[in-house]
């Protein structure tokens, strides 16, 4: 009974995420009360913080406490990435990064893509463009191939910014 009522407070928390954040976390404190050790709630836990608060320091704590309780668990990764990019920790989520590729079961293009965002933060824009392409070639369906198709776009024209052409147009000439 306790298994199946911590789901269902996960599963409100899952559901909820996006439009609701006074539900999700008050269902995650719930879920956490009944499990404390849940990787899918502290990986919650911490995107809430990372991605709704923008508190990187508390969403760290959780996603450490996730990866504590499930190293080889790959769902986490991902999100824990992003957050150490946002918070300027390049040098951990470079190392976070090639510690993932080692995790069974984990989407290497999605390694790739925040690997590729990572260099692009860094201002490393040829290696990002390199980063990405492996992205797209690891891309396993059309969505996130056309995802990262627009992100490698957008760091070609941080590459090669296009100077603003200054045309003045010559008035018409009227046929009267």
């Amino acid at each position: 009974m306790e298994t199946n009522l911590h789901n269902s407070y996960l599963f409100k928390a899952i559901d909820t995420f996006e439009y609701n954040l006074e539900e999700t976390i008050e269902a995650l404190n719930y879920a956490l009360s009944y499990n404390s050790q849940d990787t899918h709630a502290l990986c919650l836990m911490g995107r809430v913080y990372s991605e709704k608060l923008q508190d990187y320091e508390t969403a760290k704590t959780y996603f450490v406490e996730a990866l504590a309780e499930g190293l080889e668990t790959p769902h986490i990764y991902p999100y824990y990435i992003q957050t150490l990019i946002f918070n300027d920790d390049y040098k951990e989520a470079e190392n976070l990064i090639e510690f993932a590729f080692g995790v069974k079961g984990i989407d290497k293009g999605v390694l790739y893509l925040k690997k590729g965002q990572l260099h692009e933060a860094m201002e490393e824009y040829s290696l990002a463009l390199s980063v990405l392409k492996q992205a797209k070639k690891g891309g396993l369906n059309n969505d996130f191939v056309d995802y990262v198709k627009g992100e490698i776009s957008r760091v070609k024209n941080k590459l090669n910014p296009k100077k603003k052409k200054k045309n003045k147009k010559k008035p018409a000439k009227s046929t009267k």
